[in-house]
């Protein structure tokens, strides 16, 4: 099964993200509400039994994501919103499941939202909006990802509560 592990954002949040302007441009794909969250590690296939026992182990702190100022490109076709505050839990997260799926990413941690996804150039005027809002997070979640015609499709498994 296709796993991850994040936190999804506040309601507040995500009524903050539904407001934000979303070009029509061809080949640009918007994410929905239902796909916001924040990837902590990207496990890949991996047994969710095992990701489970690991993370019921997790020794982290709540902490607070802090989003903005402005969204941006993660790379040259992903735009997104910034997300800071959770490095220290994303660190943790990976420690507690390093033998689970694929090796972890050998990058440091860059906490985002992803908005929309793109197949070619981004077009002028996509990246930019000021965006700001912060959401407490109190728990994260062991996440199935499911890749359909429309997008991705997210089910959380299993909660696991911080501190």
């Amino acid at each position: 099964m296709r796993l991850f592990v994040a936190v999804w954002p506040s309601d507040e949040v995500g009524a903050a993200l539904v407001g934000l302007p979303r070009p029509v441009a061809p080949g640009l794909r918007w994410t929905r509400h239902d796909q916001w969250h924040v990837t902590l590690r990207f496990l890949g296939e991996s047994d969710p039994e095992e990701a489970a026992v690991a993370l019921a182990d997790l020794a982290a702190q709540p902490a607070v994501a802090e989003l903005g100022p402005v969204t941006r490109l993660l790379g040259q076709r992903i735009v997104v919103v910034p997300v800071d505050g959770l490095d220290e839990l994303a660190r943790t997260v990976v420690a507690t499941t390093v033998g689970l799926g694929g090796p972890p990413e050998d990058r440091p941690f860059t906490g985002h939202l992803t908005l929309a996804r793109a197949k070619g150039p981004v077009p002028p005027g996509t990246v930019g909006t000021p965006i700001t809002g912060r959401f407490p997070v109190g728990e994260v979640c062991l996440v199935r990802s499911r890749t359909l015609p429309e997008g991705a499709a997210y089910e959380t498994l299993e909660r696991f509560s911080l501190g």
